[in-house]
């Protein structure tokens, strides 16, 4: 279904629109006196485990075995406290500490600034749609959550193509699916938006989750900004 505007911006979800929090707080609380003993921080575990999990996504999708996020997200749990230097993880950790961690991922929570920056883009004319590699009841319930309206039909998940991003044939579906027009796609990670532009995408920028965008690897997008706020300005001021 072709969007009524012309002007539309495609969001990445997690870790762009929702923050990981949550999901940090309850590692840390499920496990993080048991972690003292090896030194390992309950963070760093778990963006170590995030980008493990994202790589072996990418890799089962591009190898044509495409696979759930979160089914492979929790595959990895116990491969992942052995990398981090725990011998014998499953004497370490329950199947009751992954299902906690991996609940507390159903509940992660809208970033500041979502809000204000969706009412400034449809105030100025843009339709906001979501591309995520989370399936769709997970990330919808995210928007609900937070009370953001996001209509089912604008969420659309790497799910129903079989194809994660960011392959460049991940992100052609919505491309085309917008028909003419402006047509931007904005999130938190460099490689998601510079990957989206390869295909047609314009490209915006946020960096409050990775702090350092690596323009020497990903290149300058055509909106770089520190927040959201920041983020949606300049689009309206670019393309608005």
């Amino acid at each position: 279904m072709t969007g009524s505007t012309k002007k539309h911006v495609v969001f990445d979800v997690v870790g762009t629109c929702v923050g990981y929090g949550v999901w940090f707080d309850a590692i840390a609380s499920q496990l993080g006196p048991r972690f003292k003993e090896y030194g390992i921080q309950p963070q760093l575990f778990a963006f170590a485990w995030m980008e493990a999990a994202e790589r072996e996504y990418t890799y089962l999708s591009l190898s044509g075995r495409y696979k759930v996020f979160s089914e492979v997200q929790g595959a990895l749990f116990y491969r992942m406290l052995y990398q981090a230097g725990v011998p014998e993880p499953r004497k370490f950790a329950t199947e009751a500490d992954l299902k906690v961690i991996m609940d507390a991922y159903d509940r992660l929570e809208m970033r500041p600034g979502v809000h204000e920056m969706f009412k400034k883009l449809r105030d100025a004319g843009f339709e906001i749609w979501a591309l995520t590699a989370g399936d769709k009841r997970r990330v919808g319930g995210y928007f609900k959550a937070a009370a953001l309206e996001l209509p089912d039909t604008n969420l659309l998940s790497c799910d129903e193509s079989a194809i994660g991003k960011p392959d460049p044939k991940a992100y052609e579906p919505a491309l085309k699916m917008l028909g003419d027009g402006v047509k931007i796609f904005a999130a938190a990670h460099m490689w998601d938006v510079s990957a989206a532009v390869t295909v047609g995408f314009k490209g915006a920028y946020c960096s409050v989750w990775e702090k350092e965008p690596c323009t020497e690897i990903f290149g300058e997008m055509d909106v770089m900004a520190d927040d959201f706020i920041e983020m949606a300005d300049k689009i309206i001021a670019t393309w608005g």
